[in-house]
């Protein structure tokens, strides 16, 4: 609950209490036990305060016991009230205080979230009143506004209550919306990035081949096999590459061999240290190995994060090709043995 609203809530539930005690001690015919009327009063000012004021500023929730002894003491108030006066003066303004009273505190526990033990000090008040009174004269001398107070704290606490879940559901919207823009932000950025990367390194082939009108020799066929190939590999699998990845795979090309990279993803949710390690560990894999065709892939697996595989065959996709290489590298760290 805001502090503000938490704040003017308390004042206003004291200075109700304060005026409810103030009807009671200003009696206008002596109570013919007067300690008894005094002692009703002084029980309903520590309770109600308690019930107010004690762990309100940590928690919405009355403390349990403070619920049970504002139970009590609305059972023990109207006996006390009641038996303190006079049957004739019964009905008397001052002498009915403890109606409004504890409708009072049936509210307080209904917004402190004491659902159950609200309601049970307005069936006690309810019950007392009315056979101290009858229920019908209750009725007319506060009764109903008490259960009207009741009735509209619960209905307030519970339409609060939903706005504070809907509020917080979509504080969480907003922040999960902010956070994937950002995200697609920085993607856009790291795609541009690797796009202006490929054609910086495939720009001068290309200007090459459309200036020779695609009349190249044998070196520089290879230069624009190896751009292209840097091209697909910048586009399909940028989270695998760094520089002595990007040497191996062209040393391995350079060799003939058919390299192809595919990121699905598993490098997602690793942190950057342990990027740089499986990159490092992709080069040398890359580079201790001979095979004519390779195929690395990033796939999305709670335990692995790149599969190597090397190939004999260079052509074709073929299942009899032999498996010279296959290396599996996890997402986490290996332990220390």
């Amino acid at each position: 609950m805001n502090r503000t609203v938490r704040s003017v809530a308390t004042s206003l539930a004291v200075g109700f209490a304060m005026y409810f005690a103030a009807r009671g001690v200003w009696w206008i015919e002596q109570p013919s036990a007067p300690l008894m009327m005094v002692a009703a009063i002084a029980l309903y000012l520590v309770v109600v305060n308690v019930a107010i004021l004690w762990d309100s500023a940590i928690s919405v929730r009355m403390p349990l016991w403070a619920a049970l002894a504002t139970l009590v003491s609305s059972i023990l108030i109207p006996v006390l009230a009641t038996l303190s006066l006079d049957p004739l003066t019964r009905t008397a303004p001052f002498a009915t205080w403890y109606i409004g009273a504890l409708g009072l505190m049936g509210v307080v526990c209904i917004v402190r979230r004491r659902f159950v033990i609200g309601w049970l000090v307005v069936a006690i008040l309810v019950a007392t009143s009315s056979a101290y009174l009858g229920f019908f004269v209750a009725l007319s001398l506060g009764l109903v506004g008490s259960l009207m107070w009741v009735v509209i704290a619960h209905l307030l606490v519970i339409f609060w209550d939903r706005a504070v879940r809907d509020t917080e559901r979509l504080a969480g919207i907003q922040q999960a919306v902010s956070a994937w823009h950002a995200t697609q932000q920085v993607r856009q950025k790291e795609r541009r990035l690797r796009t202006q990367f490929a054609l910086a390194v495939a720009g001068p082939v290309l200007s090459r081949t459309v200036a020779s009108r695609g009349s190249l020799n044998e070196e520089e066929r290879l230069q624009a096999r190896l751009a292209e190939g840097r091209l697909r590999d910048e586009l399909r699998g940028a989270d695998l590459l760094n520089d002595a990845v990007r040497d191996a795979i062209e040393d391995a090309r350079r060799r003939g061999a058919v390299v192809t990279v595919f990121d699905e993803g598993g490098l997602a949710d690793v942190d950057e240290g342990r990027r740089a390690a499986i990159r490092d560990e992709l080069a040398r894999v890359l580079r201790d190995a001979d095979a004519e065709r390779w195929i690395i892939r990033a796939a999305q697996d709670p335990r692995i994060a790149v599969t190597v595989v090397g190939r004999a065959g260079a052509g074709g996709q073929s299942d009899d090709d032999a498996v010279d290489v296959w290396h599996e590298i996890p997402r986490d760290a290996p332990e220390a043995s």
